[in-house]
């Protein structure tokens, strides 16, 4: 990207590309995961969407503060909030050219972390037929996850329902409430499917295994760092 007349959002955009190295390293998997799902998020706003551009715009910054102080990216992030200009309708393309760039596959022995949107629908799913199908209901529960697939429809990753029936995890769906899976159910699901250091392993396969409150623990934590 070039960042030549960019106003401060685009700035912050092409300069997440100039340090994408030292970004993933020092945000760590787990954040990493989720800086990738949320700026896959601003990346799909419609332009026109002035309010929807801003909002996806500040989650993206929100992940960018666990950088260390000192790094320039975060450094960009303390300075541009304080700017009067309002991120505009080119940032969602920005968000999309970065992408290319950190979408890459992570250096070998770092660990995997999922995030963008391609890895996030290859995740075992059930269709809102075979929800409503487990349920019984007449639509699936609020504050599952759902995960928009233009190919083949709305998907809820398999995690969120018990074995026995089908019926959804009530930990998952206080955890989701927790991440605000309704607003980003990509950041969402990418905690859930990706290693978590405090865990141990990835939430999703840890439920049943860890107590409920250390799982809720561990998405408070995450909740309570932005």
């Amino acid at each position: 990207m070039d960042g030549s007349g960019d106003e401060p959002a685009e700035e912050l955009l092409t300069l997440i590309g100039v340090h994408r190295t030292t970004v993933r390293e020092g945000l760590g998997d787990e954040r990493y995961a989720l800086l990738l799902a949320r700026l896959e998020a601003l990346a799909a706003v419609p332009s026109d969407d002035t309010m929807a551009v801003r909002r996806a715009y500040q989650y993206v910054c929100r992940v960018l503060l666990d950088l260390p102080y000192d790094h320039p990216v975060r450094e960009a992030v303390g300075a541009f909030r304080l700017t009067v200009v309002p991120p505009g309708p080119r940032v969602a393309v920005g968000a999309r050219e970065l992408m290319v760039l950190l979408s890459a596959p992570p250096p070998a022995g770092s660990g995997a972390a999922l995030g963008t949107t391609d890895e996030l629908l290859g995740a075992a799913a059930l269709s809102a037929d075979e929800v409503r199908a487990r349920s019984g209901a007449g639509a699936p529960a609020r504050g599952l996850i759902r995960l928009p697939d233009p190919v083949g429809g709305d998907r809820y990753p398999e995690f969120q329902f018990r074995e026995d029936g089908g019926r959804p995890h009530e930990v998952v769906l206080e955890i989701n409430r927790l991440l605000l899976a309704d607003l980003d159910p990509w950041g969402a699901a990418a905690w859930w499917l990706s290693g978590n250091t405090w865990l141990g392993g990835t939430p999703a396969s840890l439920l049943g295994q860890l107590p409920d409150e250390r799982l809720v623990a561990a998405a408070t934590a995450l909740v309570e760092g932005d």
